[in-house]
């Protein structure tokens, strides 16, 4: 496998992890809510969204290092 099937797979499992998450979270928040716990099952959602949050954080933080050593490589040449 080449490194840009790679990076194409991380790609897919990232967005399968991110729905996985939505559906886990929105299975459980009706569980709540039909069992008459509207506050938990709010917390409960909220708890999903944090979680998606982070994991998206974390890929636009990969993002803009690799676009700060990209442009940090191609300068060095011209020094």
């Amino acid at each position: 496998m080449t490194q840009s099937e790679k990076e194409a797979a991380l790609g897919v499992d990232i967005i399968f992890k991110i729905g996985a998450i939505g559906i886990l979270t929105a299975v459980v928040s009706q569980i709540l809510k039909n069992s008459g716990k509207e506050d938990i099952s709010t917390l409960a959602t909220l708890a999903g969204v944090v979680v998606v949050l982070f994991m998206v954080l974390s890929l636009i933080g990969e993002l803009f290092s690799s676009i700060k050593t990209m442009f940090d490589f191609s300068i060095l040449p011209f020094l």
